[in-house]
């Protein structure tokens, strides 16, 4: 190895990417506004990482006033109060681990409720307990348990690990992939055969849906033995939606696949569209108590209804009729995709 040879390389390498203005723009825009976007998001306000619910409250969401629980209690850091119109609802959400405590607004002595399932939520009951004096906290609380059937945290979280990464391999086994092909001159190879655009597309997408559900039953059987997981629905209309959630992702691939040419462009694309996904699609927490208007971004990205439907059907027995709206959203995500996909599709760089 000579080192004039390798010293050649490492600058043309160096001047194509520097040369290549869209994605060396893209280095630096894509973390600036991923920065500024959390900040946005969060409003520099302190992360909240127990939320504690509380009912009766006309308007739910997040709270920004005063109520009436115990008042060392409201001073305490990291703990987000989460308004819910009744009982009911906050047991449903307490139940589903969108927040990790519920308690009833009034006079002493409290009644709270807690889901003793619930990681954050045995934290946040000592947070309760700690907040007044020891002597006073047998008086002044009066402990309620879930009743029923508890869903375990990882209940809830699996889905969302599921569909994060359906939609990682989705976006870059398509997207990224296409854009590799068409700049090495494969599409160009294609093109002089009889094959179509849309036949192209087509098999494109089709494969990755097999690979997706193939990889999602594997993942899945495997994880059951370890875990052995509670579904309260159907596997049926599991294996529906998940199917309807594949073609919906898959799709948008083919938007990103239909006109790039630069692969470190791609990926700087792929990343600004998966990592809010990741984040505000309740993957990993959930966005009780956001702002609304961060509720309605959320919904504008597939894999939020995705995941909406699954756990409705995983964890509260929903049928398929219970999630057809999520499964109407997608599936005119779907169309609107694949209108977007074969209509700027482009063999050429």
């Amino acid at each position: 190895m000579r080192f004039k040879r390798l010293w050649a390389m490492f600058v043309a390498r160096n001047l194509e990417f520097f040369r290549d203005r869209s994605a060396f723009g893209w280095n630096f825009l894509f973390p600036f506004l991923l920065i500024v976007g959390f900040a946005i998001v969060f409003g520099g306000k302190t992360f909240s990482e127990y939320k504690a619910g509380v009912f009766p409250v006309d308007s739910p969401g997040g709270i920004h006033h005063r109520v009436e629980v115990p008042e060392s209690f409201q001073s305490m850091q990291y703990v987000e109060f989460v308004g819910v119109p009744s009982l009911e609802a906050g047991l449903r959400l307490l139940n589903q681990h969108k927040i990790h405590l519920l308690i009833q607004q009034g006079n002493p002595p409290f009644v709270y409720w807690i889901n003793e399932s619930s990681p954050k939520g045995y934290i946040l009951e000592k947070m309760l307990i700690a907040s007044l004096q020891p002597k006073d906290a047998g008086n002044l609380l009066n402990r309620q348990v879930v009743q029923g059937k508890e869903i375990r945290y990882i209940d809830w979280l699996f889905p969302g690990i599921l569909g994060m990464n359906m939609m990682f391999s989705a976006l870059w086994g398509v997207g990224y992939v296409v854009v590799r092909y068409r700049k090495n001159g494969v599409l160009k190879r294609l093109k002089a055969t009889p094959l179509t655009a849309v036949e192209y597309l087509a098999a494109q997408m089709l494969s990755r849906i097999f690979l997706l559900m193939f990889t999602l039953i594997v993942v899945w059987l495997g994880s059951d033995i370890l875990l052995s997981f509670d579904v309260a629905g159907s596997y049926f209309d599991l294996a529906v939606v998940f199917f309807v959630g594949c073609f919906s992702l898959t799709a948008m691939g083919l938007v990103l696949a239909s006109r790039g040419v630069s692969e470190e462009f791609t990926s700087g694309v792929l990343n600004f569209i998966s990592w809010p996904m990741m984040f505000l699609s309740e993957v990993w927490f959930s966005t009780e108590g956001a702002p609304q208007w961060v509720k309605w971004i959320a919904e504008t990205f597939p894999l939020t209804h995705l995941l909406i439907a699954v756990r409705k059907i995983m964890n509260d027995g929903a049928s398929l009729s219970d999630v057809m709206p999520q499964i109407a959203i997608l599936s005119a995500m779907t169309a609107i995709f694949l209108i977007i996909g074969a209509s700027f599709f482009s063999w050429n760089e």
